[in-house]
């Protein structure tokens, strides 16, 4: 198999922090790796260090093959990069904001007008794109961010948090164009807090977590690492929730965690769920809900860590200011 990206022992220092504490990644070319964590876990300094932005204290990676020290203007030509927020100029133009990367890049100005008309009709931004950047919506600046980390048609793609702040339109509406980059054989790196979005795109993926890789696998795989389904039952009548409850706790020894209405427990052998509906049928206790499925990666993330992956969002906020990178 070839990797479009391999890192070994990466290894990152601000102060006493260490934002990154020996990470090794993978990824294979033309797949997504989806990079999980909270604020603060690592992930953007592990970007900034393959994207050549940040030395490494520690540790070694390639991307496409070469060395992200000793040959990083190599490295340069063969990637694209979308951080987690817009950093177009909001004085220029669509057009002109993808022409001036496309002459910085050294083509010629035919060539930059025609990559950028190409870009805009791909990113439906046409009708927008005489327009300064300033006055586009948010969902449209990501997405003429985007099209401008793909002005020099990168192989490999970095995508930091590429939705922060966007609606859940604009989100899918990314999402789409991620998957359309997939099927041309891009080969992306997609950090994100937001377990959906994994889930929906990533290929792998690895969990981060204090500037370490706690976890890593299929969608399915984390999900498997549990052990457990997850049961939910929720009473006809609220007023019998308590004796759902008792009814789960005594059945499998765990009491469930209740919340408007409804039971949530993890279950490690689904034989438990005849037993628990046959005990509420004697107490006369109707189920309007009552479902078993796998954990879902928000639930695995809290099993691994602790703590959910989505914190406080003032936490980047602090480190930056701090001088430590997320």
């Amino acid at each position: 198999m070839r990797y479009a990206v391999q890192a070994e022992g990466l290894v990152k220092h601000y102060g006493e922090t260490r934002a990154l504490d020996g990470v090794d990644l993978v990824v294979p070319e033309g797949r997504l790796l989806g990079v999980l964590g909270p604020n603060g876990a690592g992930k953007t300094t592990a970007v900034r260090i393959l994207a050549t932005l940040l030395r490494p204290d520690g540790g070694r990676a390639s991307v496409g093959g070469f060395d992200i020290v000793r040959e990083a203007h190599k490295v340069r030509s063969l990637i694209g990069l979308t951080g987690q927020y817009a950093a177009v100029d909001e004085a220029l133009t669509g057009v002109e904001n993808l022409v001036m990367i496309g002459r910085l890049l050294g083509m010629p100005r035919a060539g930059a007008r025609a990559r950028a008309k190409e870009l805009l009709e791909r990113f439906d931004l046409t009708e927008a794109g005489g327009r300064a950047a300033k006055t586009y919506s948010g969902g449209m600046r990501r997405r003429l961010d985007l099209a401008a980390s793909l002005v020099g048609h990168p192989q490999v793609l970095f995508l930091d948090e590429p939705t922060t702040g966007l609606d859940p339109r604009s989100r899918t509406e990314l999402w789409g164009v991620v998957r359309g980059l997939m099927t041309e054989g891009v080969t992306v790196l997609l950090t994100t807090q937001y377990l959906q979005e994994a889930d929906e795109l990533a290929d792998d993926i690895v969990v981060f977590d204090h500037g370490r890789v706690i976890a890593s696998g299929t969608s399915d795989e984390l999900k498997a690492t549990t052990g457990a389904q997850v049961l939910q039952v929720r009473p006809l009548s609220g007023e019998h929730i308590g004796m759902v409850a008792d009814v789960i706790a005594d059945v499998i020894g765990t009491r469930p965690d209740v919340t408007g209405g409804l039971a949530t427990v993890n279950v490690k052998d689904a034989r438990v769920v005849p037993a628990i509906v046959r005990r509420l049928d004697d107490l006369g206790v109707v189920a309007s809900e009552l479902t078993l499925r796998k954990s879902s990666l928000d639930e695995v993330f809290l099993a691994l860590t602790g703590h959910r992956a989505v914190e406080d969002p003032s936490a980047d906020e602090t480190k930056e200011k701090e001088g430590v990178s997320a």
